[in-house]
């Protein structure tokens, strides 16, 4: 079993693929189209490979939760990366700002992103190939 997609409601899809396009440069969107949602056309858009996506409508109403908050809610997603440098300076590149560092830890770097929407986005590089080492919070 694996996780296939995240679905993320938004106000302003292009400003998200601008984000995630930076991120995940050799990710494409895989569809998109309009549809209605309870009686409020959207546009939709999956943005991915072949085996995982974002998809992304915009049919959003509201600001995200307050992440220093205890709404229920969200908290962050997270991806592995090969290289974390190389993708904090493409996210710089295209504009957007490191929001916080992951803890120090010898056996994994892991930064965190506010996406355009406000959600929270953590990648990590695992510097270990032990389970114990990656998945230890010293």
């Amino acid at each position: 079993m694996r996780l296939e997609h995240v679905h993320l409601v938004v106000n302003d899809i292009d400003a998200m693929l601008t984000f995630y396009k930076a991120a995940f440069p050799y990710w494409s969107i895989r569809s998109e189209g309009h549809n209605t949602w309870y009686g409020k056309p959207k546009r939709w858009v999956h943005f991915g490979d072949d085996n995982h996506y974002i998809a992304i409508s915009n049919n959003g109403e509201h600001k995200n939760r307050n992440l220093t908050g205890h709404q229920v809610g969200l908290a962050h997603f997270a991806y592995v990366t090969n290289n974390i440098d190389a993708l904090i300076t493409r996210l710089k590149q295209a504009g957007f700002n490191l929001d916080k560092q992951g803890a120090e830890n010898p056996f994994r770097k892991n930064v965190y992103y506010l996406d355009p929407a406000g959600f929270e986005v953590e990648f990590v590089q695992y510097l270990s190939d032990i389970p114990s080492e990656r998945n230890n919070d010293l």
